[in-house]
């Protein structure tokens, strides 16, 4: 039963009553805009702050309901910290004459892009090189979907302006409250048991960047323990693979023969759905489909298959939508995980057709 707190007019109201049974004898004003009345809506007000105060103080001891703040003391005190954002990571083709040296942290403009160069590249005798560059802020905002023409902002001595930046991914958010919470109370429910599948899934999420692990034990034989990542919900880079797979390998029980992190491989899924409408054109509702079906397929997990029936269901429920009928994949879809394989399903084509 939760504690019941006075209003201010119920707490004034109390007040005014204990006075006048105080003072039973005495004619005395109780009225709102007498003395008594008014001292006693003061007092109220300030009873009411206090309450007000408390209550808060309560929400601060349990982390499901702390603010931001106590939020990450209560997760401290498991060592449980909130993942910084992070820049996004790619390669870049430069041209120039052959044995010129780009240097290291070299700019690189494009529209809404800005990247620096990470390591050293020397123009090959084809008049060409490849370097590594990574956005020069952070943030899901500094992912790309195409490859971009950049110029570079100080280009040296032999190497041309134009740069061609290739896809850029890695990028992610600083962590949300709910994303740190989820970590905290995993590790109360789950505490650390010596190196099972809980405990690896635990290190790869503690990664900056890392946003999904899945973890699968005994996959390449016994004493193996593979871990597929994910980067806002995306393949993760390598350097950030590479990052995982040092930070897990320093903390993993020596017992542990072998532990391999990895992204999964994307298994591409296209689709044709047929479609019969109530009043909408297939012009017309088919942007919403597009979007409940990659919605659909983006909740997927690495290795998970993709339910034909779940999906048909889904559509269904689309505001016009009378009937439908999915007509590629005609069946479920399997996302295999074996040995050498991790496959992920994501979402290719998405032609929607009427429905005969």
């Amino acid at each position: 039963m939760t504690f019941p707190v006075p209003t201010v007019a119920d707490s004034t109201a109390r007040q005014l009553r204990d006075i006048q049974n105080a003072l039973p004898d005495e004619n005395i004003d109780t009225g709102t805009d007498s003395d008594y009345g008014v001292r006693a809506n003061a007092v109220s007000g300030v009873a009411d702050g206090l309450y007000a105060y408390q209550g808060w103080i309560v929400r601060q001891i349990f982390a499901d309901s702390a603010d931001t703040e106590f939020l990450e003391l209560h997760a401290g005190t498991r060592n449980v910290r909130r993942k910084q954002a992070t820049a996004s990571s790619g390669t870049a083709g430069v041209t120039g004459t052959a044995n010129s040296i780009l240097p290291v942290g070299a700019q690189i403009r494009a529209e809404g892009v800005s990247v620096a160069t990470t390591e050293e590249a020397t123009i090959g005798a084809d008049g060409t090189a490849v370097v590594t560059v990574e956005s020069t802020s952070t943030g899901a905002a500094t992912n790309t979907t195409v490859i971009t023409a950049g110029t570079l902002v100080s280009p040296p001595e032999g190497i041309n302006s134009a740069v061609t930046i290739s896809l850029l991914t890695g990028g992610t958010e600083q962590e949300l409250d709910s994303s740190l919470l989820a970590r905290y109370l995993d590790i109360l429910r789950r505490p650390p048991a010596g190196g099972n599948k809980h405990d690896f899934k635990r290190w790869a999420l503690e990664v900056d960047g890392v946003t999904s692990a899945y973890v699968e034990p005994l996959r390449r034989g016994l004493g193996t323990v593979d871990v597929a990542i994910t980067s806002n919900n995306d393949l993760a880079p390598q350097e950030l693979i590479d990052t995982v797979q040092a930070y897990i390998d320093n903390i993993r029980p020596v017992t542990a023969k072998n532990t391999l992190v990895l992204t999964p491989t994307e298994k591409i899924v296209d689709f044709v759905v047929q479609i019969k409408t109530s009043a909408l054109t297939i012009a017309d509702i088919k942007p919403e489909i597009q979007s409940v079906i990659t919605d659909f397929l983006n909740r997927i997990e690495p290795g998970q298959e993709l339910t034909i029936s779940q999906l048909e269901t889904q559509i269904s429920l689309i505001s016009g939508v009378v009937d439908r009928k999915i007509i590629s994949p005609a069946a479920n879809v399997q996302a295999i995980i074996d040995a050498t394989t991790w496959e992920w399903l994501r979402v290719g084509n998405i032609d929607v057709e009427p429905l005969a």
